[in-house]
């Protein structure tokens, strides 16, 4: 590790600055979050926390003349290096994102995609990550006996965790979440919170959440976004019972956002 301010930190994000062609959408943000938590990123609409989320396995690349300045490192490795890996860099940072969308395929293969594409073929070995992806992400014994049955068949909250085991199917380091449940029911958004205090066990997850009543539930530290900037980062409980900034009071009583 590089840098030695956080010696369990996963990811090491310093003086970072964003563009999208000339808007600067992130302000030097600084943040170092650490392995097996789950980091919640909170703030109104167009603050900068999902353009910060996609920064983490540069799925900004994708978007015409935007830029990246400043340092971002994941395990002592700076991710904008030439040389890096891309596609590698997303099998290790894998994203569930707002609305899910599995592939119009059968169940197994969804999970099996992932796998398949790094170039796994034994039928058997197959069958294994698949159980065991659907183990984790608590759906195996919803599904285990309609795995041939098309993935679009399955509730909105099934469908969400199917999105889960696919990312964990590749057996990533991080799992981003974009607002994982903001198009599930109470009760689909529920499942998928206790799932994600049981991922921090095995996985280091971020996530960017509306819901600041989620964020309390299911994260351990919370970073405040306003206007492209980090407000305020702390321990959840902290943050949300003892704000240090006057911003951040006044977002989480609700006097904007």
């Amino acid at each position: 590790m590089t840098n030695q301010k956080e010696s369990n930190a996963i990811i090491e994000i310093e003086d970072l600055d964003f563009y999208y062609n000339q808007t600067k959408a992130l302000k030097n943000v600084s943040l170092d979050i650490n392995k097996n938590e789950v980091f919640a990123f909170i703030g109104p609409s167009g603050c900068g926390k999902t353009t910060l989320l996609r920064v983490l396995n540069r799925m900004n690349d994708l978007i015409p003349k935007t830029r990246v300045v400043g340092k971002v490192q994941i395990e002592g490795h700076d991710i904008y290096d030439p040389n890096v890996d891309v596609v590698q860099l997303r099998k290790s940072v894998g994203t569930v994102f707002q609305k899910p969308n599995p592939f119009p395929i059968s169940i197994f293969d969804n999970v099996a995609y992932g796998p398949k594409a790094h170039g796994i073929k034994n039928k058997k070995e197959l069958m294994e990550i698949v159980e065991e992806s659907l183990r984790q992400a608590a759906l195996w014994d919803e599904v285990k006996d309609r795995l041939n049955d098309s993935a679009t068949g399955l509730s909105g909250g099934q469908q969400q965790r199917l999105c889960i085991a696919r990312v964990m199917a590749v057996k990533p380091e991080i799992i981003l979440m974009d607002e994982p449940t903001s198009a599930l029911d109470p009760i689909a958004t529920l499942k998928v919170e206790e799932l994600i205090n049981e991922l921090k066990q095995n996985y280091t997850v971020v996530i960017v959440t509306h819901n600041m009543e989620q964020a309390a539930r299911v994260s351990d530290k919370t970073a405040l976004f306003l206007n492209g900037s980090i407000i305020e980062t702390n321990e959840t409980n902290q943050l949300f019972t003892n704000p240090k900034e006057q911003e951040t009071e006044d977002y989480i009583t609700g006097k904007f956002g």
